[in-house]
């Protein structure tokens, strides 16, 4: 099918500081530590092994271990030592732990801080939680903690709000653990837990919901990402850790990106991490339709099983990402029951004594493949103890850009492209809009959003420089090509320019005429000075307007922050786009609509609201439409806001008969989530439509 790109632009966009992104570190370049649970037949640890009773392979090639120690974990151990925020405080004569070294090859160091100790972290996800649910979380591990916690339990607590932080770090001093879980005050960012999704659940008719699969920030993405974080910050510690993740469990769409699920998971694997999910909510029991916290449900679908059966898989959804993440960590999930404080308890029973092998592989290569680990006893020793071993079977090897030749990079961009395990190094935020521009044709603008903190710069004469490729497809409902965008982007920013980055993102712009019908999309950008690599898949759906008689024909509804001049917009790219700008629908005059993508404002923002209508009724003296739009904004089911009505009396194009639909809003509203609807009226053909979205105010 032919491809239409329309534009491709990349922009300075003003948004709040992204979260700050935790530390990551790396023992050696090729030292490839595994841990390993060595069980007798009655699930009881095996100790006294030596080095030598174990044999290493990688992809079958034997491995010589270097790094060999034991951690022998004794509940019932007495006086055990305090650690707070990496320092020691010594309670007995037990010896203080000792970091076990490497035979000499490259100079590395396990760093085996916690000597004989459980890890385990407590991480609560303030933003999938409501204020009930924040005290559900904090009661059960402020429980935890004082019947269930040994003295060989090490633990971290973990918070995530507006960024992911360590609130109190490795210890075992029960009062200081306690005293930290109690000083979380209930409330803290529950405003972002899933409000809006009980109020488009309640309405039957999903054609007029809030379109919550355009918010990326605070929803699936952002959690797990903040999981990967946590994993990747744990990984300069060698020992078996357990992360217990409190949450009210996590929606995930088909707009949601799936490469981050599947990040998060390696990023744990190679950490060492395994995650140990618990669904806060309890044991549910709702009645037919939702309890008195949601809407009253319309229709028919509460008799006819409609409304029960997705309720029910409303509330599997949320827990098979939860499931997903322990499965594939080595963890376990904890579902339907009320005993929250049993989550930890599993998370602790399951790390026993285990040995650390480590070994320096012999294959260097930088590839980024997949190198399959098998670890055994000796013949005569598992003959002897007739063993179980756990362990994790492989990891993915580092990648080299540096050594890339040009081939290599366009192959990488190919195969990142059609692989099955899409990566996230560089994070990003993608947005589908569609516009109408004829019987059955409609211009799709895609909007890609950088952080511009994630991107370096290099000096290049008075300017500072980067260059981004970019690769996407759109494939219909049977699997076919239906689009496809290649774009390389040299930025320039001048020193002022370039200071203000790590504040604000790049915007990346390109567009596709496309047919009605369903779509999936997969976007993958490059940035080529360190060679970090993200994608995003998404799917979304242009529908035939053709069918509508009895409501207003409207397009998807764009939210944003800034209009900025299109020249500035297209920056150095070739001034015959800028004059290919004027077609574009987000363009009036010489300023152009940035979307927003994430659908995050700040408090004191302009909030500008775009959308088209088509084939309005006109009259018959100046054949002119007569429409009235006015914005409303929801905030928990209530209205908070109502924008005086503006008339539309013009077409835009008489060639598509559409008519441009622009309002503007103050935003003068209290941080939280909102449901934003544009109601349109057509005055002269009696009908009417409207369009929803959700939007954040943050302070």
């Amino acid at each position: 099918m032919k491809r239409d790109l329309i534009a491709c632009l990349l922009c300075l966009a003003l948004m709040g500081q992204p979260p700050e992104e935790a530390p990551t570190f790396r023992t050696s370049a090729n030292l490839v530590i595994v841990t390993v649970f060595v069980r007798d037949a009655q699930g009881r640890p095996v100790k006294g092994l030596a080095k030598e009773d174990f044999l290493v392979t990688e992809n079958g090639k034997p491995q010589t271990v270097r790094v060999f120690e034991f951690q022998q974990i004794d509940d019932a151990a007495p006086g055990a030592a305090v650690l707070i925020a990496g320092t020691e405080e010594r309670k007995s004569g037990t010896p203080a732990p000792q970091a076990a070294k490497a035979e000499p090859q490259t100079g590395a160091v396990l760093p085996v801080r916690y000597r004989d100790r459980r890890l385990i972290v407590l991480y609560f996800d303030w933003t999938s939680l409501d204020d009930a649910q924040q005290v559900r979380a904090k009661e059960a591990a402020e429980e935890w903690i004082r019947t269930k916690m040994t003295p060989a339990d090490l633990v971290r607590i973990v918070a995530f709000g507006s960024a992911l932080r360590v609130v109190q770090d490795f210890t075992n001093d029960r009062d200081a653990l306690i005293e930290t879980v109690r000083k979380f005050q209930t409330g803290e960012m529950s405003e972002l837990a899933a409000e809006g999704a009980t109020e488009a659940e309640s309405s039957e008719d999903s054609a007029f919901a809030a379109d919550e699969t355009e918010f990326n920030v605070f929803n699936t993405d952002r959690k797990l990402a903040a999981l990967e974080d946590l994993a990747r910050s744990l990984a300069a510690l060698p020992e078996k850790k357990a992360v217990v993740y409190f949450t009210a469990g996590v929606s995930r769409t088909g707009m949601d990106n799936e490469a981050q699920l599947r990040a998060a998971v390696n990023a744990a694997v190679r950490s060492n991490v395994s995650f140990y999910p618990v669904d806060v909510r309890g044991l549910q029991a709702e009645p037919p339709g939702g309890g008195v916290s949601v809407a009253t449900v319309s229709g028919t679908g509460l008799f006819s099983g409609q409304t029960q059966g997705r309720q029910r898989q409303r509330s599997f959804d949320t827990q098979d990402t939860l499931e997903m993440l322990a499965s594939d960590t080595g963890g376990r999930a904890l579902f339907d029951t009320n005993d929250l404080a049993l989550g930890i308890q599993r998370a602790q029973l399951d790390i026993q004594s285990y040995y650390i092998l480590g070994y320096y592989s012999t294959d260097e290569r930088r590839d980024g493949q997949y190198r399959r680990v098998d670890v055994k006893l000796r013949p005569e020793v598992q003959a002897r103890l007739r063993a179980r071993l756990d362990y994790r079977r492989g990891y993915f090897a580092e990648k080299d850009f540096a050594a890339f030749t040009s081939y290599d990079k366009e192959k990488q961009l190919e195969e990142a492209l059609l692989a099955g395990d899409p990566v996230t190094q560089l994070r990003l935020a993608l947005e589908v809009n569609w516009f109408r521009l004829g019987r059955s044709q409609y211009f799709a603008p895609v909007a890609v959003k950088i952080p511009g903190s994630a991107i370096p710069l290099k000096k290049q004469g008075g300017a500072e420089t980067t260059t981004f490729d970019f690769v996407g497809q759109v494939k219909d409902a049977k699997g076919a090509v239906a689009a496809t965008v290649r774009d390389s982007i040299k930025i320039q920013l001048r020193d002022e320019k370039a200071g203000q980055l790590g504040s604000r993102s790049l915007v990346y712009d390109t567009g596709f005429t496309l047919p009605p019908g369903a779509y999936t999309m997969r976007m993958v950008v490059r940035e080529n000075l360190t060679g970090k690599l993200g994608s995003f898949d998404t799917h979304f759906t242009i529908p035939d307007l053709g069918g509508l008689k009895d409501e207003v024909r409207l397009s998807s509804l764009v939210l944003g922050a800034q209009r900025v001049p299109v020249a500035e917009a297209v920056g150095a790219a070739d001034k015959k786009l800028v004059k290919r700008q004027d077609s574009h629908p987000l363009v009036r005059g010489k300023e152009k609509l940035l979307p927003s993508v994430t659908r995050v404002f700040r408090e004191g923002q302009t909030l500008y609201v775009y959308a088209e209508a088509y084939d309005p009724d006109t009259d018959a003296a100046q054949q002119q439409p007569s429409l009235a739009a006015a914005l409303t904004v929801y905030h928990g089911g209530k209205l908070v806001y109502q924008s005086r009505p503006a008339v539309v009396n013009a077409l835009k194009n008489a060639r598509s008969r559409s008519a441009a639909i622009a309002l503007e809003m103050p935003l003068k509203l209290p941080a939280g989530e909102y449901i934003a609807q544009l109601n349109v009226i057509d005055r002269l053909g009696q009908k009417a439509g409207f369009l929803r979205a959700p939007l954040v105010v943050t302070r």
